[in-house]
């Protein structure tokens, strides 16, 4: 199913008990380079690790995602200490014509069913506030971890395939339709 981007700009995701969602400024570089150039945050996604703050800054600056499409990855940011713990968020992949929903935390955050929020609540975001019909998510099928977030967050095993040339797993959620 071809999904178009939206005109609409959503700069501040859903929101939930401990978490809200907004896009990345500048000033969070510093996370965005300690999340993305963590080996074993970055050990089931295939991503080049930034090599700098300064790096961080310059892909955060350069995200267009919001602008194109309408929404994308957005910082995770704890409701209690405004603390940005990592990203989840939609992402428009053109080649493909589906969005795809995705999430990555600093390790600390592991474990305490933070990731599961904010995804199921970037799914139902995606649903009910943008109006998608179909979400997808590739995952590596030894990130078990990801994918009981996945599988906790609505989304089911579809099939085997690959993405960006690695053997991945792609998971579905559709919009429920009365």
């Amino acid at each position: 199913m071809k999904e178009q981007p939206n005109p609409t700009r959503y700069l501040v995701g859903p929101t939930t008990e401990r978490l809200m969602h907004r896009t990345f400024t500048v000033a969070d570089a510093d996370v965005a380079y300690a999340l993305n150039s963590d080996p074993e945050v970055l050990r089931y996604t295939g991503d080049v690790p930034l090599t700098s703050v300064s790096h961080a800054r310059q892909f955060i600056a350069g995200y267009t995602d919001f602008d194109t499409v309408g929404y994308g990855r957005w910082a995770c940011v704890l409701r209690q200490t405004q603390v940005v713990i990592g990203f989840c968020g939609l992402k428009y992949l053109p080649d493909m014509g589906v969005v795809d929903v995705g999430f990555r935390l600093l390790p600390r955050y592991w474990g305490l069913g933070l990731a599961t929020e904010a995804c199921t609540a970037c799914v139902a975001f995606g649903f009910e506030t943008i109006g998608l019909k179909q979400i997808v998510a590739y995952v590596m099928p030894e990130n078990t971890a990801s994918v009981r977030v996945l599988e906790k967050s609505g989304l089911r095993f579809e099939t085997e395939c690959t993405y960006d040339g690695i053997p991945v797993c792609r998971f579905v959620a559709d919009a429920f339709q009365p």
